[in-house]
């Protein structure tokens, strides 16, 4: 089975370099699609001789059409991603969420690659009704004026598409949606590289034994943070077990306050971290906690431990961070 051929949209990304590395160690033969945007070749250093790549941008039909002919498995994971971005280019984020989940929806009923794997996200459902969440929380749009939505509805857009378009088709389709997916070089729109960004700006270059950041909210704000190598363990879990047409969350369920974030990374760091808080961003959630039962379900056992995943990120944005 894992001979089977295999394309990864958005595979220079943060999630999708490490879910193609984990698909090469497999056996899984791969073809990686991407135009750097946001992702880079480098993340996929010690297996560039070992796996295909096209580059070229998921709005190009015919390229996607080419991506996606003669593979077995689909998984869809480009797209904008970056809180900031959501804000700047809405327009963009849109467009490349849209017309990326139709161009691969079209590919695949051409081509009928076995199954479709589509990368949603945990931002589908703004302020849930209850913590921790599972997969049956209503989804909506709690202000269509507000240009962070755009990323949102981007996503409940791919959901709708891919779960319509291949309905009737011999494609099964799968639905995962990550919360809150941390690691090394993740990039810079993040919460904790941001973190780390400001105590690096505060301590002279971590120089300093204290530091003193502004954070969004009042730091009681919750977040179940998922290491990246946890959290690529599940993709393929539900990729290879999951139901056709069903939904999983990625994710942990350590829920912890952006408070006590800090001082982890303090901890990390030797450093006495300081907080003053700002007004929180319109359009954030104050708590986000996945359930995570339906994978488990399927035999996920949580690999890496919270504690040695943030030592990692820490350190590897202590290297980066000028």
């Amino acid at each position: 089975m894992r001979k089977e051929k295999v394309l990864v949209t958005g595979g220079t990304g943060f999630i999708g370099a490490a879910l193609v590395k984990k698909l090469v160690d497999l056996g899984y033969q791969v073809r990686v699609f991407d135009n750097n945007f946001r992702g880079k070749n480098t993340r996929l250093d010690g297996y560039l001789d070992r796996i295909e790549r096209i580059e070229g941008d998921i709005r190009d039909e015919k390229k996607v059409m080419d991506a996606v002919k003669g593979m077995d498995i689909v998984y869809h994971l480009a797209f904008i991603n970056g809180t900031r971005h959501f804000y700047e280019i809405p327009d963009q984020v849109l467009d490349v969420g849209v017309r990326g989940a139709l161009n691969t929806l079209k590919a695949s009923l051409e081509y009928n690659p076995r199954r479709y794997i589509l990368a949603s996200s945990s931002e589908v459902y703004q302020t849930p009704t209850k913590i921790p969440t599972d997969e049956k929380e209503r989804i909506f749009l709690e202000d269509v004026t507000n240009p962070r939505y755009s990323y949102a509805g981007g996503k409940i857009i791919s959901e709708l598409l891919t779960l319509n378009y291949l309905r009737k088709s011999r494609t099964e389709s799968v639905i995962f949606r990550p919360h809150n997916i941390f690691g090394p070089d993740m990039g810079f729109e993040h919460v904790i590289p941001e973190f780390m960004v400001k105590i690096g700006k505060s301590s002279d270059g971590f120089k300093s034994k204290k530091a003193r950041i502004e954070i969004q909210g009042t730091g009681e704000e919750t977040r179940a943070f998922c290491y990246v190598g946890n959290a690529v363990e599940q993709i393929v879990l539900c990729a290879e077990k999951g139901g056709n047409g069903e939904i999983y969350h990625i994710g942990e369920m350590n829920e912890i306050s952006m408070l006590s974030l800090i001082q982890m990374i303090g901890k990390v760091l030797d450093m006495e971290i300081e907080t003053v808080s700002t007004p929180l961003r319109k359009g954030g959630t104050p708590r986000r906690c996945p359930d995570i039962s339906k994978i488990k379900s399927l035999g996920y056992k949580q690999p890496l431990p919270f504690e040695e995943g943030l030592k990692r990120t820490v350190e590897w944005y202590k290297r980066e961070v000028k």
